[in-house]
């Protein structure tokens, strides 16, 4: 997706701001079409602030009409019929185009669900969830009222439309819609970063299989030269991260027993904070190792 510049952005005419902000919230190009007339905007956030201060003081029709346009997740009547580019790229950063028959299934039962208590679609901000936690989120909130789900729908809106404007527009000032997910290793036998170490990172389901995310290998620093997730939300899930290190010891000509005691170390953790930053380091000897959560 080509970025447009605030700048730009604000000089632009009508036709050409409402067409480059049309799809920013699902099939609702009258949301842009207010938010022409507010111009200039000084930065991004004060263009989202805008934006959603459009939602909130529309009717409660137009609302309505706002929240039914967004698409069912994961259904594949919808997802035959065409989705957006936009709701496409993101229910896939969710993996919700490769469930399996069961996945589908537990999926169309809390749509239909949803739909039949609230009368709306079921929204959320897939981008900061893995598939586990959309099936979690969606049984939580089927015990509200309508009047919270109409709510939590506009708030979820307001979450996608900053993480499209986050892709669609550049400013010198940003949204705070990234996360960040980073490791390190520290060799504690010989007190030094432990460099050359394959790192994987593992997305756990408790629903489908588990899925590789990441593949690197430490650096001179002990570090991964990226983040292991940077540059988005990371989705609320349970993770695995799998450190070998028994290679690195061996090359390094420390006497390991046969098989090693240690050899493919794996460090399981959560994340319930998408924007946050999450720094899982490891800690090892040949006989043991440790980690904690560090910022």
């Amino acid at each position: 997706m080509s970025q447009i510049s605030l700048s730009d952005l604000n000089a632009v005419d009508e036709a050409g701001f409402v067409a480059a902000l049309a799809n920013v919230v699902e099939y609702s190009p009258w949301i842009a079409r207010q938010l022409a007339t507010k111009r200039p905007f000084a930065g991004i956030n004060q263009l989202h602030a805008a934006l959603m201060a459009a939602i909130q003081s529309a009717e409660p029709d137009a609302q309505l009409a706002l929240i039914r346009a967004h698409p069912d997740l994961a259904s594949k009547t919808q997802r035959a019929a065409g989705l957006t580019e936009e709701s496409t790229d993101e229910q896939n950063s969710a993996g919700l185009d490769r469930l399996s028959e069961a996945e589908y299934a537990a999926f169309e039962r809390v749509n239909n669900a949803y739909r039949d208590k609230f009368g709306i679609p079921y929204i959320v901000c897939v981008r900061r969830h893995t598939k586990d936690s959309v099936l979690s989120d969606f049984e939580t909130r089927l015990r509200n009222i309508a009047k919270t789900e109409t709510r939590r729908a506009i708030e979820e809106i307001g979450r996608i439309s900053a993480l499209r404007l986050d892709q669609l527009v550049a400013a010198n000032d940003k949204l705070r819609v990234h996360g960040r997910l980073s490791t390190h290793v520290l060799d504690n036998h010989v007190g030094k970063p432990a460099s050359g170490i394959p790192v994987e990172l593992v997305e756990l389901s408790a629903l489908g299989e588990s899925r590789v995310i990441a593949r690197t290998v430490t650096n001179a620093d002990g570090r991964t030269d990226q983040p292991l997730i940077g540059g988005r939300p990371l989705p609320i899930g349970r993770y695995e991260l799998r450190f070998s290190v028994a290679k690195y010891y061996a090359e390094r000509n420390v006497q390991l027993a046969d098989p090693p005691f240690l050899d493919e170390i794996p460090l399981r953790f959560a994340i319930s904070e998408p924007e946050g930053h999450y720094h899982v380091p490891l800690l090892v000897t040949p006989w043991s190792y440790s980690t904690y959560r560090g910022s």
